[in-house]
């Protein structure tokens, strides 16, 4: 597949001034969205504040909060929309979507139960560097680096791993109640999961319009190296915010 997309992809994101137009937009609105007021991961005060005053089992608010962390997690929407950017089939969607949850789910339900977090910019920063990692796999950076194909499967699942470790991590930020944590903890995730399908169902919406039309062969690398761009703005701000803090 990705030998295919390499031939196909420009040499360069310089090709036009349409190209340069929307790699500079793309990287304003990725600078815009990763600003210090909308950290992927922010735990809001009123959710925290929430959580902290409520015990027992509570599946339902459990399963919006995790639908609202995934609907406004940027860098797992970022990291979603480079997995998917050249799959067509949706049998094939379908096998890195569930890659991906596979992951983030086993390590964020293990992680919370079992009281692991990782530093919360330290984590943040290795999902910013999954959205690189995929970004560079999609214009076959590292077919012309290493002289082969990683295995794109088992990175997905790799990375759903460390971006599940970066929900646990936000979890523990909550402070939740040990009454009805197992329930509370499966909720949150079924959450994540309704929320992860409701912002592919958007990606796959968009997609499958900007795939109709030429622009899509002409702008695949522009679009990836904005998505590279945007990885890098949020490692960078993680890693500021781990040597300042």
């Amino acid at each position: 597949m990705h030998s295919l997309v390499h031939d196909r992809l420009p040499g360069s994101p310089w090709a036009n001034w349409q190209s340069r137009l929307l790699l500079l937009s793309a990287f304003f609105i990725c600078l815009l969205l990763s600003s210090a007021e909308v950290f992927a991961h922010a735990v809001t005060e009123g959710d925290k504040g929430y959580i902290q005053e409520i015990s027992g089992v509570n599946l339902l608010p459990f399963m919006y909060l995790g639908a609202k962390h995934m609907m406004t997690g940027y860098d797992h929407i970022l990291f979603l929309f480079g997995v998917i950017f050249f799959l067509y089939r949706l049998q094939h969607i379908a096998i890195y979507v569930s890659l991906f949850a596979l992951g983030h789910s086993t390590t964020m339900i293990l992680g919370v139960y079992f009281n692991v977090g990782i530093n919360s910019y330290l984590i943040d920063a290795i999902i910013g560097l999954s959205v690189v990692y995929k970004a560079l796999d999609n214009i076959g950076a590292y077919q012309r680096w290493l002289g082969f194909q990683p295995n794109t499967k088992v990175a997905t699942l790799v990375f759903g791993l460390f971006h599940g470790f970066g929900l646990a991590t936000k979890i523990i930020e909550y402070e939740i109640s040990p009454d009805g944590l197992v329930p509370n903890l499966l909720a949150f995730n079924v959450g994540v999961e309704i929320g992860q399908l409701l912002a592919l169902a958007v990606i796959l919406i968009g997609m499958s319009y900007w795939r109709r039309t030429p622009s899509f062969f002409r702008h695949a690398y522009t679009a990836n190296v904005a998505m590279m761009s945007a990885g890098f703005i949020l490692v960078g701000m993680q890693l500021t915010g781990y040597f300042v803090s």
